[in-house]
């Protein structure tokens, strides 16, 4: 077989492993917990792109990081597959359906008001979300906590998310559960791989886009005022809440809210509300937000501006997380070796299911524990874990229940 040949099948490898990554921006309902359940049954149990192993090593090094969890976490599976090239491929195809949605709902918002616009039919989309994030944190806590070391982990680590109400807990707990594994763990490892060639380009990138955004933001506003600074203020604040969010979307939604609604009155708490709605219906990643309320925030220079807005609040809340994964993955490639690291992998692991059991409560003590929440949050469930009904059937029944009841 020529060199030719075998570079044609690998492009074309590629472009499969793409319409896949596409086929799950389609269907990827209920936020990062429940994406990384997809990511199992599509990328690993049914087309072998990596093994289970691969994808607990990778969800564990982007657990680490801020930003958008699952959005990085299936960029460093293109890049384990294709390099930087196909990285950047995997995160366009996967951000671009939620992304476009989000531009598109804030063209209908600001052009005919939230008063035309009226949701009622998604009324039991946030009970369904959360059903579909027990059934991430069954299936995520049968994958990680196999051990009686790893079920207390998760069990302290979902108790700590619970009462300690800070993003700061994030990184906290993921690193204590590589601690506690690392003391519990009698396998004797060895070797251990030097690191070398450390690309730091992409790291000094990230750093000087922080830095230099904060200045043409702060020059701009200062000389041609808070209007023509807005497009400047809105990639320096979404830049900076990739740069600095643990813990996802759930995380992420709040800051936003009190930046622009509360701080900046960039836009109203009902057209908030209105997209936060939408949202909670559409797959995808949930920083896809960024592209919402950036737009809406542009909606005073018409549809131009909400377009720009749109790009300018995706760009920025994505750029940060891939950067990172940019900098680090090649590093993590070597610096897994360790065996230490291998050691801290699953306790990182079984504390990440903590984190997936505690998101669905705290998503769920402000929807209220009535019982026809728990009605829909079991059926979600139980209909996910049992019948195996795939997620785009059940978000669409759920849509046709808020129609008819």
């Amino acid at each position: 077989m020529t060199r030719h040949t075998n570079i044609r099948i690998r492009k074309l490898k590629q472009l499969v492993f793409l319409k896949d990554v596409f086929v799950l921006s389609l269907t990827a309902f209920g936020g990062p917990q429940v994406h990384f359940v997809q990511f199992l049954k599509r990328l690993v149990t049914k087309k072998h792109y990596i093994t289970e192993e691969d994808l607990k090593e990778l969800n564990s090094f982007c657990q680490m990081l801020p930003g958008p969890t699952s959005t990085q976490t299936v960029t460093a599976i293109g890049f384990k597959l294709g390099g930087p090239m196909l990285a950047f491929l995997t995160l366009g195809v996967w951000i671009l359906p939620a992304c476009v949605i989000m531009f598109l709902l804030a063209v209908l918002l600001s052009s005919y008001g939230h008063s035309s616009i009226n949701l009622s039919f998604l009324k039991y989309i946030q009970p369904m979300a959360i059903g579909f994030m027990v059934y991430a944190a069954v299936s995520i806590g049968q994958l990680f906590a196999k051990t009686i070391t790893e079920l207390l982990l998760l069990i302290i680590a979902a108790q700590a998310a619970i009462f300690m109400r800070t993003p700061l807990v994030f990184p906290i707990i993921l690193i204590f559960g590589g601690i506690v594994s690392n003391f519990t763990d009698k396998k004797k490892l060895e070797g251990y791989y030097r690191i070398t060639n450390v690309r730091w380009d992409n790291f000094i990138l990230f750093v000087s886009i922080f830095l230099i955004s904060a200045a043409v933001a702060a020059y701009v506003k200062s000389n041609y005022g808070q209007i023509a600074a807005r497009p400047f203020l809105l990639f320096e604040n979404t830049y900076r809440y990739g740069s600095i969010v643990f813990g996802g979307g759930n995380v992420l939604i709040p800051m936003i809210y009190e930046q622009f609604v509360n701080f900046r009155e960039y836009m109203s708490a009902q057209d908030f509300i209105t997209g936060l709605g939408l949202l909670q219906s559409i797959p995808g990643p949930v920083f896809s937000f960024s592209s919402f309320a950036c737009g809406m925030s542009m909606s005073h220079w018409g549809t131009s501006g909400i377009l720009l807005g749109s790009v300018v609040g995706s760009i920025g809340i994505f750029l940060p997380g891939i950067l990172l994964i940019f900098f680090l993955y090649p590093i993590w490639d070597q610096f897994k070796g360790h065996p230490r690291i291998q050691k801290a992998i699953s306790g990182i692991n079984a504390s990440s299911a903590g984190l997936v059991v505690a998101s669905a409560y705290l998503l769920f003590e402000p929807l209220g524990f009535s019982s026809l929440n728990l009605i829909i949050v079991a059926l979600t469930s139980a209909v996910l874990y049992f019948f195996r009904l795939s997620p785009p059937i059940v978000v669409a029944i759920t849509i046709l229940c808020g129609f008819i009841f």
